[in-house]
């Protein structure tokens, strides 16, 4: 690992780092998504040929029911059994955050609200490339399902089988998801846009994936709506003298695992980042050394972090300088691993920085409103002043029109 100091280049350049774009990727998935829109299940089959070698026929796309329940043979018997109680997490915490439709009346009949409905369908994309994510299944699709969504359909690139990951269909039939098909990549992000003969398109797009999926997700936006463009993952450690230096390293190494991850620890302590540095030399990341626990605060919500992990006695005092950051775990016990899979909130999580204006998946990400406007006549002629005024302003007479039209 590097140790930079604060106000260095390096720094900067992490400041910055953002999801850049490539044009070579931008044009491979455009001409994929255009295949997909205009040849539907056939280019589905062949980039499912091209990338993940594998050869399937059109009613080979959607995994039948009956390999559906043929995926509980393969998986160990205390697996369903493990999951009630993290299945009950996630579903505790999001019922706390469900939004509830209201209204506000005044004398005048003036009545104002908001309708919150659920979507109608949506997309789970599940990744299976360098490990099958079955964590993000229920990360995704219970989110979704307390918001009321009655349609999700969820996708996953095959194995060289052709096979889905036994443990991502238990998982998913459990959940009760509607559709299930073997495609991934920027084809299958396609493919709930704009919808195939066997693929129906959904309203919105959720769940990680590589650089192509993130690239196909950002140019199907408008299409459809999608949760974020998520990056590689990340996670900044902010401690001090007296955190244990054994929980930092094991923290950082977990981090590691992820192909591209970004991996840094913030620190006042010379002596701990020395210790730090000497253990994990050789291994990607960064030490930052920072003046006071107040600059180690400062440069995390400039880094804006997927994962903040802070690890100093108090951990509730550097909360409240906390502006930027996905998830939050304090204290020593709260490593980044018990949200990724146990805890209860989404581990769908802002990256790139983008912590800084977007918002870890919620059940609102499944949901939107109608704003609800109901004027009396009485309540209307009040309003016809200022109305008139800045129609005016605005050269729109025939807007001033329709309100003259319910007095004449």
């Amino acid at each position: 690992m590097k140790i930079i100091r604060f106000g260095s280049k390096q720094l900067v350049k992490i400041y910055n780092r953002g999801a850049f774009r490539k044009p070579r990727v931008e044009e491979k998935v455009k001409k994929i998504i255009e295949d997909v829109r205009v040849f539907g299940d056939d280019a589905l089959i062949k980039y499912t040929k091209k990338f993940d070698a594998v050869k399937l026929m059109p009613r080979q796309l959607k995994v039948a029911e009956i390999e559906i329940s043929g995926a509980y043979q393969n998986i160990s018997p205390n697996f369903v059994a493990s999951l009630k109680t993290v299945i009950e997490n996630v579903n505790r915490f999001y019922r706390k955050t469900i939004k509830k439709s209201w209204r506000i009346k005044d004398n005048d009949g003036v009545v104002l609200g908001e309708n919150y409905t659920p979507l109608g369908r949506v997309g789970v994309y599940i990744p299976a490339g360098t490990a099958p994510l079955v964590s993000t299944v229920y990360m995704t699709v219970l989110p979704a399902k307390m918001a009321g969504v009655k349609e999700i359909a969820l996708i996953s690139p095959p194995n060289k089988n052709g096979l889905i990951n036994p443990h991502i269909l238990v998982m998913a039939d459990l959940l009760k998801v509607n559709e299930i098909y073997r495609v991934g990549g920027a084809q299958g992000i396609a493919a709930l846009a704009y919808g195939t003969k066997t693929i129906p398109a959904v309203d919105k797009i959720v769940g990680p994936g590589n650089i192509y999926v993130s690239e196909a997700k950002r140019q199907v936006f408008g299409q459809v709506d999608i949760d974020m463009i998520a990056g590689p993952t990340e996670l900044v450690i902010i401690a001090n003298r007296f955190s244990d230096p054994k929980f930092i390293l094991a923290d950082l190494a977990a981090q590691r695992e992820h192909a591209k991850g970004l991996a840094i620890l913030i620190t006042n302590s010379k002596a701990l980042a020395q210790q730090v540095k000497s253990q994990a030399d050789g291994q990607d990341g960064f030490i930052i050394l920072t003046k006071n626990l107040e600059q180690a605060v400062d440069v995390s919500n400039k880094i804006a972090p997927e994962h903040l992990e802070i690890l100093v006695q108090n951990p509730r005092r550097l909360l409240k300088g906390i502006k930027n950051a996905g998830a939050i775990f304090l204290g020593p016990y709260s490593p980044t691993a018990v949200g990724d899979y146990v805890a209860g909130p989404s581990h769908v999580l802002p990256t790139g920085g983008s912590a800084r204006f977007f918002s870890g998946l919620s059940v609102s990400d499944f949901m939107k409103s109608n704003h609800i406007i109901s004027y009396s006549k009485k309540a209307l002629e009040k309003m016809r002043e200022p109305l008139e005024k800045i129609a005016g302003i605005e050269g729109l007479n025939k807007h001033l029109d329709s309100v003259k039209a319910r007095f004449e």
